[in-house]
């Protein structure tokens, strides 16, 4: 059983993490967060702007848009651990602005011990994977988000995991009518992970 004394000591090591180069330039590390007895881990790709200054993972724009989904979902976002795969932000200076750049494979996999420590702490039913960069470090292998989102995955210990698009993803969608339609399809991957852990909460 997990306990938030495990997670508190893995997030001060990660603190520390010098495994790839992004530690440099990054504000801080930003680890995962939520309870320590989760049945949903919620993993995005890595921190942006907002989240590298504030030190906590989806507080952008994008965490808006995730905090509206999961609640019109049925899912409490307090109930939830969430994380990235990639526990430092990656950008490019262009002036004042900092342009978010995508983690390479390196560095997904650089990182991936922190990820698979915080499984290990937590021991959830369920992975929620949002965006290729995601998919790639629950999986551990490149997966196309189309042919894979929606359905149910079979994870090592009985886990599953689900993937879907990475809320950011409907921030750039350029008209009002795709973003409503894209938004709606979020909504109802979460509403499968929702179901799934009512699920899991009336078998346990």
């Amino acid at each position: 059983m997990a306990t938030g004394s495990s997670l508190k000591t893995l997030r001060e090591e990660a603190a520390d993490c010098r495994a790839c180069p992004l530690w440099k330039n990054a504000t801080q590390t930003v680890f995962g967060e939520g309870p320590a007895q989760a049945q949903a881990v919620l993993v995005g790709e890595q921190p942006g702007d907002k989240e590298d200054l504030a030190g906590k993972p989806f507080v952008g724009p994008a965490g808006q848009i995730l905090n509206r989904a999961l609640e019109e979902a049925g899912i409490d976002r307090n109930t939830v651990y969430v994380t990235n795969a990639v526990k430092h932000f990656k950008f490019e200076p262009r002036g004042k602005i900092r342009l978010h750049q995508k983690p390479t494979t390196g560095e997904i996999k650089a990182c991936r011990q922190w990820y698979e420590r915080e499984l290990d702490a937590i021991k959830p039913m369920l992975v929620v994977a949002m965006g290729a960069t995601a998919a790639q470090s629950v999986l551990g292998k490149i997966t196309p988000i189309n042919r894979n989102r929606g359905r149910v995955i079979d994870l090592d210990h009985g886990m599953k995991a689900l993937v879907t698009v990475h809320p950011s993803y409907l921030l750039r969608l350029p008209d009002a009518d795709s973003k409503a339609r894209e938004y709606g399809r979020f909504v109802d991957d979460l509403k499968i992970a929702a179901a799934l852990l009512r699920k899991s909460a009336h078998a346990a």
